[in-house]
């Protein structure tokens, strides 16, 4: 049930409306204002509806959001804010809920509107989940009554109609995605789920509930967190060895809201994730800078004062007081000023001194207050710098190294003859067989073959200076060619298809796994920009007579067998040696008819979280992820 606030001091009416221009070019060019047609696309538009109701929570004018999904594919998202407005509006002469749903740019976040902070600044919101979906229907609870209203394919169907009384108030959105314009349909339950709980950690206060209604076993998840973003970085910390207790700060300014939470750990990487009236600037901005500055300061000024650092070391850099480092940074403001359409960029150059000041001022506090919190974080910080220096000579031991032989690219490297980035293309093969028969099926002109020997490094549990000291590993960052840490640089990189491609067996998976943790920590820019992908070599050949099927499913062999008869003969690959050169190309390498799955990060907070967990230090997250997830597991080969 739905809450119903108090607090209706804000105004909002009619008249808080404004109306930028009209939604014109949505359904042709839905690209333009979601990104996509995928499922990205797709969960955009919850991310439209919730970020709404998330803008009422900051208002202070809502604490419920409840999220459903139904078994016909449709979503509703409701909350106890204010209401959309029912009254007459000026310029449309439509009703302010019929013009907020059937203009583009029309809502209470322009102009003098209805919100003093707000995520949607430069969203297009519910007018284009109105134009991309086959069928809206709005119900507002306000001043009593119900008003309800239904679209289709953004055009405003009969006109509001009031059909009750009610003692509730707010607004509920309930759309059906058009299936003329989205490549899938099916919502996506932990994608939302992780979402919803993020959105929870960045309002305190607010009660945010997911139910799934589509399954025989319904589903539901309610999130509501008084600590905020304190809370949020235990979430993130959850499964790691910790320095420390947790830092937060929170002050108002006259730019603004800053809002500051971190804790070290005792892994190698940095998680941190900067928020802008709780839009997730995935690109950082002035706010990130800030941060970072004033914490590189406060440390350094801290160890010198306490003399950890002594005269003749030099000070620390960003990247070592950075290291473990899980921190949120959270601002509102009244005018974000966000670097393109996706808002992954703030701009506002004033919340850089903001968050500096108001972060920088409140560690130092709390280092004086508790000093071993701060020395613990100073000799993690120290530890980070002295493997800094040892990766760079090593680093420069492998340049240097590669020169003095007179060679660029490891020796086991099998280049293709291309030297066009676009067209050339990397497998990364598990074992000297597999290899041999790799090196002799490919087109020799855009493949290029590396052969690694067993197990590469883990590196989930290694600093770059050991990283760099691994053959196996060393010879693929050269044959990659963008160089690694600070010296990484995407323009260098040789092949522009990067293909994992191991055994279908537990050892080929875990190598597979070993080799994505590598590119995930140190070259995630390649996963992100589409650069990676996993070959899918068959399972079995099924064959009868002259006549063979290759099988990459057990669905595949299921119906192989069928075409074939029950006493065809069934070859288990459990190796790509066992293929000799032309089956591999045939169903492995052939661009004409291979199989390859692209590796992305649809949500990069669960996949940090999954590599921790898999590939970290500790035990016991590790025991109860795989606890939780074996009875999933079929055909495991052992």
């Amino acid at each position: 049930m739905v809450e119903t606030l108090q607090n209706t001091s804000t105004e909002y009416g009619a008249d808080q409306i404004t109306v930028l221009e009209g939604l014109s070019a949505v359904r042709r060019r839905p690209g333009m204002y979601i990104g996509s047609t995928d499922i990205t696309g797709l969960h955009h538009l919850v991310w439209e509806i919730v970020d709404n109701s998330i803008d009422e929570a900051m208002a202070g004018c809502c604490n419920d959001i409840i999220v459903i999904l139904y078994k016909d594919g449709s979503c509703s998202v409701e909350d106890n804010g204010r209401g959309i407005p029912v009254d007459k509006h000026k310029k449309t002469g439509k009703s302010a809920l019929e013009t907020v749903l059937t203009v583009l740019h029309a809502g209470g976040k322009f102009g003098d509107g209805g919100y003093k902070v707000s995520g949607g600044l430069h969203g297009v919101g519910v007018s284009v989940v109105n134009a991309l979906s086959k069928k809206t229907a709005a119900e507002v609870y306000r001043d009593g009554k119900v008003y309800y209203q239904e679209y289709h394919r953004g055009d405003a169907g009969d006109e509001l109609k009031i059909m009750g009384k009610t003692e509730k108030r707010g607004t509920k959105i309930h759309f059906w995605p058009d299936p003329d314009i989205f490549d899938t349909l099916d919502f996506d339950f932990q994608i939302i789920l992780n979402r919803l709980r993020q959105q929870a950690y960045l309002t305190k206060g607010v009660q945010i509930s997911l139910t799934d209604l589509r399954d025989f076993e319904i589903k539901r998840q309610r999130f509501y967190f008084e600590g905020g973003i304190k809370s949020y970085v235990q979430h993130l910390n959850k499964s790691k060895e910790l320095i420390g207790n947790v830092f937060y700060v929170e002050k108002e300014v006259p730019e603004g809201i800053v809002e500051v939470a971190l804790q070290y750990n005792n892994s190698f990487q940095e998680t941190i994730y900067a928020f802008a009236n709780n839009i997730h600037t995935v690109d950082g901005g002035m706010h990130l800078t800030g941060f970072r500055s004033a914490l590189t300061r406060t440390i350094n000024a801290y160890a010198r004062n306490n003399d950890l650092l002594k005269e003749k070391d030099g000070n620390l850099q960003s990247d070592d007081v950075r290291e473990g480092l899980t921190a949120v940074i959270s601002v509102k403001l009244t005018d974000p000023q966000f670097e393109g359409q996706t808002k992954g960029k703030l701009g506002n150059a004033e919340m850089r001194t903001a968050v500096e000041t108001v972060f920088g001022e409140a560690l130092a506090e709390y280092f004086e207050e508790n000093p071993a919190d701060a020395r613990g974080v100073v000799g993690k910080c120290l530890l980070a710098a002295r493997a800094r220096m040892a990766a760079r000579a090593a680093r420069d031991t492998v340049i240097r190294k590669g020169a003095l032989e007179g060679m660029t690219l490891p020796g086991k490297l099998a280049d293709c003859s291309s030297k066009d980035p676009e067209e050339s293309e990397l497998f990364i093969v598990e074992g000297d067989s597999a290899g041999g028969s790799a090196k002799q099926g490919r087109d020799r002109n855009i493949q290029a073959i590396l052969p690694l020997r067993g197990k590469i490094l883990n590196v989930e549990q290694s600093r770059l200076d050991k990283i760099l000291g691994n053959n196996e590993v060393k010879n693929l960052v050269i044959a990659i060619g963008v160089g690694i840490g600070e010296t990484f640089d995407l323009n260098r990189l040789r092949y522009h298809k990067i293909i994992i491609m191991t055994d279908a067996d537990v050892d080929g998976a875990h190598i597979r796994t070993l080799i994505l943790t590598l590119f995930y920590r140190y070259f995630r820019q390649l996963i992100e920009d589409g650069y990676i992908y996993i070959a899918q070599p068959p399972l079995y050949k099924v064959s009868k007579g002259k006549t063979m099927k290759y099988a990459y499913t057990e669905q595949d062999k299921t119906k192989a067998l069928k075409e074939l008869g029950s006493d065809a003969g069934i070859q288990r690959y459990k190796g790509l040696g066992e293929m000799n050169a032309d089956q591999l190309w045939e169903t492995t390498m052939d661009p004409n008819s291979r199989s390859l799955l692209k590796v992305t990060i649809e949500d990069a907070e669960r996949a940090d979280e999954v590599f921790d967990t898999l590939m970290g230090s500790e035990v016991l997250p590790r025991k109860k992820f795989i606890q939780a997830y074996a009875k999933k597991v079929k055909n495991l080969d052992i």
